[in-house]
Protein backbone atom coordinates (compact mmCIF):
# COMPACT_ATOMS: atom_id res chain seq x y z
CA UNK A 1 0.00 0.00 0.00
CA UNK A 2 1.66 3.20 -1.19
CA UNK A 3 -1.15 5.51 -0.10
CA UNK A 4 -0.18 8.23 2.32
CA UNK A 5 -2.02 7.56 5.59
CA UNK A 6 -1.72 10.83 7.45
CA UNK A 7 -2.78 11.26 11.08
CA UNK A 8 -3.37 14.63 12.71
CA UNK A 9 -2.43 14.65 16.40
CA UNK A 10 -3.80 17.61 18.36
CA UNK A 11 -1.93 17.53 21.67
CA UNK A 12 -0.54 20.33 23.84
CA UNK A 13 1.48 18.05 26.13
CA UNK A 14 4.94 17.47 24.63
CA UNK A 15 5.32 14.29 26.70
CA UNK A 16 2.01 12.81 25.53
CA UNK A 17 2.74 13.78 21.93
CA UNK A 18 6.13 12.03 22.10
CA UNK A 19 4.51 8.90 23.55
CA UNK A 20 1.90 8.83 20.79
CA UNK A 21 4.53 9.37 18.09
CA UNK A 22 6.76 6.65 19.56
CA UNK A 23 3.87 4.16 19.76
CA UNK A 24 2.73 4.86 16.19
CA UNK A 25 6.27 4.75 14.84
CA UNK A 26 7.19 1.57 16.70
CA UNK A 27 4.20 -0.14 15.14
CA UNK A 28 4.61 1.43 11.65
CA UNK A 29 1.01 2.66 11.72
CA UNK A 30 1.25 5.84 9.68
CA UNK A 31 3.46 7.33 7.01
CA UNK A 32 3.08 10.79 8.50
CA UNK A 33 1.86 12.18 11.80
CA UNK A 34 1.28 15.92 11.86
CA UNK A 35 1.38 17.36 15.38
CA UNK A 36 -0.32 20.61 16.30
CA UNK A 37 -0.30 22.03 19.82
CA UNK A 38 -3.68 23.75 20.16
CA UNK A 39 -7.18 23.83 18.72
CA UNK A 40 -6.55 26.92 16.62
CA UNK A 41 -3.62 25.21 14.84
CA UNK A 42 -5.78 22.12 14.32
CA UNK A 43 -8.48 24.12 12.57
CA UNK A 44 -5.89 26.05 10.54
CA UNK A 45 -4.34 22.74 9.43
CA UNK A 46 -7.65 21.14 8.50
CA UNK A 47 -8.95 24.20 6.66
CA UNK A 48 -5.55 24.87 5.01
CA UNK A 49 -5.17 28.43 6.27
CA UNK A 50 -2.47 30.46 8.01
CA UNK A 51 0.79 28.53 8.31
CA UNK A 52 -0.87 25.52 6.66
CA UNK A 53 -2.36 27.25 3.60
CA UNK A 54 0.18 25.54 1.32
CA UNK A 55 0.03 22.06 2.86
CA UNK A 56 -0.66 19.00 0.72
CA UNK A 57 -4.28 18.48 -0.27
CA UNK A 58 -6.37 15.81 1.38
CA UNK A 59 -7.57 15.21 4.89
CA UNK A 60 -5.98 13.02 7.54
CA UNK A 61 -7.39 9.51 7.88
CA UNK A 62 -8.04 10.31 11.54
CA UNK A 63 -7.71 13.21 13.98
CA UNK A 64 -6.47 12.28 17.45
CA UNK A 65 -7.85 15.13 19.55
CA UNK A 66 -7.08 16.09 23.13
CA UNK A 67 -9.88 17.96 24.89
CA UNK A 68 -8.00 20.31 27.19
CA UNK A 69 -6.25 22.58 24.69
CA UNK A 70 -5.12 26.21 24.70
CA UNK A 71 -6.70 28.85 22.43
CA UNK A 72 -9.57 26.68 21.14
CA UNK A 73 -10.47 23.66 23.26
CA UNK A 74 -11.06 20.18 21.87
CA UNK A 75 -14.83 20.34 22.26
CA UNK A 76 -14.94 23.50 20.14
CA UNK A 77 -12.74 21.86 17.48
CA UNK A 78 -14.97 18.78 17.47
CA UNK A 79 -18.13 20.90 17.26
CA UNK A 80 -16.77 22.89 14.31
CA UNK A 81 -15.61 19.81 12.40
CA UNK A 82 -18.80 17.83 12.93
CA UNK A 83 -20.99 20.79 11.91
CA UNK A 84 -19.15 21.24 8.60
CA UNK A 85 -20.63 19.15 5.75
CA UNK A 86 -17.16 18.39 4.33
CA UNK A 87 -15.15 18.01 7.53
CA UNK A 88 -17.72 15.93 9.43
CA UNK A 89 -16.64 12.81 7.55
CA UNK A 90 -13.11 12.95 8.98
CA UNK A 91 -12.94 10.43 11.84
CA UNK A 92 -12.16 12.10 15.17
CA UNK A 93 -10.89 10.11 18.13
CA UNK A 94 -10.80 12.01 21.38
CA UNK A 95 -7.64 11.01 23.21
CA UNK A 96 -7.86 12.58 26.64
CA UNK A 97 -7.11 12.17 30.32
CA UNK A 98 -10.66 13.29 31.16
CA UNK A 99 -12.88 10.66 32.68
CA UNK A 100 -15.56 13.28 33.34
CA UNK A 101 -18.97 12.05 32.25
CA UNK A 102 -20.08 15.48 30.92
CA UNK A 103 -17.07 15.46 28.53
CA UNK A 104 -17.90 11.94 27.36
CA UNK A 105 -21.57 12.79 26.84
CA UNK A 106 -20.81 16.06 25.04
CA UNK A 107 -18.33 14.37 22.69
CA UNK A 108 -20.86 11.74 21.67
CA UNK A 109 -23.55 14.42 21.27
CA UNK A 110 -21.12 16.08 18.83
CA UNK A 111 -20.73 12.76 16.94
CA UNK A 112 -17.18 11.86 17.96
CA UNK A 113 -16.08 8.57 16.39
CA UNK A 114 -14.36 7.26 19.52
CA UNK A 115 -13.44 8.41 23.03
CA UNK A 116 -10.23 6.99 24.52
CA UNK A 117 -9.00 7.81 28.02
CA UNK A 118 -5.21 7.97 28.09
CA UNK A 119 -3.89 5.24 30.35
CA UNK A 120 -1.42 6.39 33.02
CA UNK A 121 0.76 3.27 32.75
CA UNK A 122 3.33 3.57 29.93
CA UNK A 123 2.81 0.06 28.53
CA UNK A 124 -0.97 0.43 28.60
CA UNK A 125 -0.62 3.82 26.89
CA UNK A 126 1.48 2.32 24.08
CA UNK A 127 -0.96 -0.59 23.73
CA UNK A 128 -3.95 1.79 23.53
CA UNK A 129 -2.26 3.97 20.88
CA UNK A 130 -1.28 0.89 18.91
CA UNK A 131 -4.93 -0.24 18.89
CA UNK A 132 -6.23 3.19 17.91
CA UNK A 133 -3.59 3.60 15.20
CA UNK A 134 -4.05 0.09 13.82
CA UNK A 135 -7.79 0.49 13.49
CA UNK A 136 -8.02 4.05 12.19
CA UNK A 137 -4.88 4.24 10.03
CA UNK A 138 -4.76 0.69 8.67
CA UNK A 139 -8.00 -1.29 9.04
CA UNK A 140 -10.63 1.43 8.69
CA UNK A 141 -11.56 2.54 5.17
CA UNK A 142 -11.02 6.33 5.23
CA UNK A 143 -13.64 8.74 3.91
CA UNK A 144 -13.27 10.29 0.45
CA UNK A 145 -10.70 13.07 0.46
CA UNK A 146 -8.49 11.47 3.10
CA UNK A 147 -5.92 10.35 0.58
CA UNK A 148 -4.37 12.57 -2.06
CA UNK A 149 -5.40 11.87 -5.65
CA UNK A 150 -3.29 9.32 -7.47
CA UNK A 151 -0.67 10.91 -9.74
CA UNK A 152 -1.66 11.03 -13.41
CA UNK A 153 0.38 9.01 -15.82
Amino acid sequence: MNELRRILLVEDSANDAELVLAALSENHLANEVVVVRDGEEALDYLYRRGLFRLRMEGHPVVVLLDLKLPKVDGLEVLAELKSDPVMRMIPVVVLTSSREEPDLIRCYELNVNAYVVKPVDFNEFVYAIKGVGLFWAVINQPPPGALPPAPSR
